[in-house]
């Protein structure tokens, strides 16, 4: 293979269309915009727009608010604990809390804490530190011979 045989994949790449030159292109006069009216004019912003009609998002009540205060947990179910565990990037003995779970590639970023959920199964005896657990997962952890300590979360520590 020498640098100038190098080309792209067949097919991977598309010309792009040329509109408004000519009737012969197909894609001439109108310029694939149909005819007339706002829609075939640059520049068009009517989304939501019902022809003078008071639109449906200022007829209908503004319902609930978002709480800018509550805490947004990371969810982890235990059988995302265990394929970790089986895949030997979580160490069973050692404890396992939110800065495990990232090094482990577990979760992202632990946003306010992690919260583990019941989903699949756990056989690996562990010991979590966590902000929250169902009742489910701590029967789950704790019939497996391990503990769950929860952690105090900070805006509950601050009030």
């Amino acid at each position: 293979m020498k640098l100038n045989e190098i080309k792209d994949n067949e097919g991977s790449t598309k010309e792009r269309i040329r509109v408004g030159r000519g009737i012969g292109s197909g894609k001439g006069k109108t310029g694939g915009r149909g005819v007339k009216g706002q829609k075939a004019r640059s520049g068009v912003a009517i989304k939501g727009f019902e022809g003078g009609q008071m639109p449906i998002y200022r007829r209908l009540p503004k319902r609930g608010f978002t709480n800018i205060f509550a805490s947004e947990y990371v969810t982890v179910s235990l059988g995302r604990i265990q394929t970790a565990i089986d895949a030997k990037k979580l160490d069973p003995k050692a404890t396992i809390d939110a800065a495990a779970l990232k090094a482990a590639g577990v979760i992202r970023r632990p946003k306010d804490g992690v919260r583990i959920l019941a989903d699949g199964e756990l056989t690996a005896k562990v010991s979590i530190e966590v902000a929250g657990a169902s009742k489910a997962a701590v029967e789950k952890i704790e019939k497996a011979g391990g503990s769950v300590k929860l952690l105090v979360v900070a805006e509950a520590a601050a009030e």
